[in-house]
């Protein structure tokens, strides 16, 4: 009833949003009569105001169309490799007629970047998949709006996600060999689920997993979105957040925890916050200030495009990652497509490199949340695991903004080309690039400050990892005039526990 009253509603507000915006231009040109009134720039600026906060925001695109690579622009041709009732996996291939460039290109690292399905968008990472594109094959995973599925489709589950992932690494492995996986906050639990079983199973295993700001281990300094989800019922979310598709839709029906509650959710946790960026847009209109005003669409365009997730999943990841914590307890089954019953059990993952990314300020996923990875993935050595903290760093400033481009990004890079076989590396003539030393978990705190010249050599620093090269001995860390990025240590692991049954 309340997704039904919430769509009528929005449904009688869309004619008023479109005259606001209507009257916004009319009072915003000054060749018009209404524009030559003295209060018409700040009379504009709030009917363009009311228009934003009314009106219904769409799926945004991607937009990626070209990126620059060593001063050669390369053309991005965004499409569809796998196409799932609940999921597409989107593939971001890059074209250049530089001979040299493309050479280049063809031995860059694959890598599978799992985006949240958590309310928002894939487009989100619209920044992380951006950046990435620079030095690797990029391919992510575009989780669809559950209004969007009709109901012959039958339900998606959280077992239904881990196998989608599972699907994914494979198709990226059987066009490369293998490939590296990054997943960006929610996802962290079911990639690892979905590697885990596939070392269980002797599968071929991705060469490298980076899990940023995710909630391995919620139980550490729970954050107010844990606390909902571990102190409310099952029962609780069952009759309160989750609704019927209403008709319009193609899934009517379906029962999903809507978008908009959702987006309500996210404003709650701040809105002082939300409310002085709204006035000062209001003012940036006033004032003229272009560039401010479009900074402010930008992100809200964004933020408040959110999709419905189907009702099994939501709940399931309520249960399992809030609740029960079944994934560090050992006790977590998981159904396959098959059919068949598997326990995940993370120890049994031995070949793939481990690198988590925790924000210092992160107040969606907390600290030592994500680091608690490499507590349960015991069957991979020490020297090919790795945490990086980012001072001053929320929860979407490490894979998104400036922190995210000459801090994090940097360290990605040089550790999954790290993670790459030697075989694999591209054949150049020229200088190498620039690399970053990433600390191993099992090193001392480092700190390394980095420089305003992203070239220049530092001093020779004694490298920690595991039969490290001569030629990776100097660390040359990346471009931030004063930024410090801490290299932070996990506690001691721990031994291998035995397995429940």
């Amino acid at each position: 009833m309340l997704y039904k009253l919430y769509e009528t509603q929005r449904s009688l507000m869309e004619p008023f949003t479109d005259l606001a915006q209507s009257a916004a231009k009319v009072y915003s040109n000054p060749l018009s009569l209404l524009g030559q009134h003295p209060l018409a720039q700040r009379i504009s600026a709030g009917y363009d105001l009311m228009h934003r906060l009314g009106k219904d925001y769409e799926k945004p695109e991607f937009g990626i169309r070209a990126v620059e690579v060593d001063g050669v622009e390369l053309a991005i041709h965004e499409r569809i490799e796998i196409k799932k009732p609940f999921c597409e996996l989107r593939r971001f291939k890059r074209f250049t007629d530089d001979v040299a460039t493309l050479t280049k290109l063809k031995g860059q690292p694959a890598v599978l970047i799992v985006a949240p399905l958590s309310g928002h968008y894939a487009t989100l990472l619209r920044d992380t998949v951006k950046t990435m594109l620079k030095d690797h094959k990029v391919y992510v995973t575009d989780w669809t709006n559950a209004r969007l599925v009709p109901t012959t489709e039958g339900d998606f589950s959280l077992d239904d996600y881990i196998n989608y992932v599972q699907e994914f690494i494979r198709h990226v492995q059987g066009r490369y060999g293998n490939c590296h996986v990054m997943s960006v906050c929610q996802p962290t639990v079911p990639v690892l689920a979905a590697v885990s079983l596939m070392a269980s199973r002797g599968e071929l295993t991705p060469l490298s997993m980076v899990m940023m700001g995710g909630p391995i281990d919620a139980r550490k300094s729970p954050t107010a979105v844990n606390n909902l989800a571990m102190n409310k019922s099952i029962e609780w979310f069952e009759n309160n957040v989750i609704h019927r598709v209403p008709t319009r839709f193609p899934g009517a029906g379906r029962k999903v925890y809507p978008g908009f509650l959702q987006h309500s959710g996210f404003v709650a946790m701040n809105p002082s916050n939300h409310a002085r960026s709204h006035y000062d847009y209001f003012q940036d209109l006033i004032k003229g200030d272009g560039a401010g005003a479009v900074a402010h669409r930008k992100f809200y365009d964004e933020y408040n495009a959110v999709l419905d997730m189907d009702a099994h999943y939501y709940l399931d990841t309520i249960k399992v990652v809030f609740q029960e914590f079944n994934l560090v307890n050992g006790t977590w089954d998981v159904k396959g497509i098959d059919g068949k019953v598997e326990r995940v059990h993370p120890e049994d993952i031995k070949t793939t490199s481990l690198l988590s990314v925790e924000g210092e300020l992160d107040d969606i996923s907390g600290s030592g949340q994500t680091a608690a990875v490499h507590t349960i993935c015991t069957g991979v050595d020490a020297s090919r695991q790795h945490h990086l903290e980012v001072p001053g760093a929320g929860h979407y400033g490490i894979f998104a903004g400036s922190r995210w481009r000459d801090v994090v990004y940097p360290k990605v890079k040089a550790f999954i080309l790290g993670a790459q076989p030697v075989q694999a590396a591209p054949a150049s003539a020229a200088a190498p690039e620039a690399t970053t030393f990433v600390v191993p978990v099992a090193a001392t705190t480092v700190e390394l400050q980095q420089h305003s010249a992203p070239t220049a050599k530092a001093a020779p620093a004694k490298s920690t990892t595991r039969a490290a090269k001569p030629a990776a001995k100097k660390a040359v860390v990346a471009e931030s005039a004063a930024a410090k990025v801490t290299a932070t240590p996990v506690a001691a692991r721990k031994q291998p526990t035995q397995r429940k049954k």
